[in-house]
């Protein structure tokens, strides 16, 4: 789940269902937030769980929609897919990756993500993240 200019939540679920992916919306998207997904079934529970809910149909070729009639394409699913994008780039050159450390990957692109910086800028904030996070040792 990302919000357009905002953070990225990335998590890994056993399955895709509904009552797999409800309480990582209910963490993570503020209710009565408009959600824009495509129209998998998946997300047909959305306006009962407290959301409005917006779709792009897919299927019928439909890629972004302006539904205000500004000119604007407001309804549309492209941050998100251009997050898995990046998501799929970055993860290609490891050529297939344990189950096990999986989380960790994803856990690390997307605090990467989250900061965005790159190169030597990204230093001290990746460091103040660590510093942050790690165990303290009472000792």
């Amino acid at each position: 789940m990302i919000e357009r200019g905002g953070q990225l939540a990335l998590y890994l679920c056993d399955n895709v269902q509904q009552r797999t992916i409800q309480p990582h919306i209910l963490d993570t998207i503020q209710a009565g937030s408009v959600v824009n997904t495509d129209e998998y079934s998946i997300y047909a529970r959305v306006p009962a769980w407290g959301y409005t809910h917006v779709t792009v149909n897919h299927g019928d070729r439909e890629w972004a929609r302006d539904d205000d009639g500004d000119g604007i394409n407001e309804v549309h699913v492209n941050t998100i897919e251009g997050v898995w994008s990046l998501l799929r780039s970055w993860l290609r050159p490891h050529r297939g990756l344990s189950q096990r450390w999986l989380p960790l990957y994803l856990a690390f692109f997307q605090a990467m993500h989250n900061i965005r910086r790159r190169g030597f800028s990204l230093l001290e904030p990746m460091l103040n993240l660590l510093l942050t996070s790690a165990p303290r040792n009472p000792g």
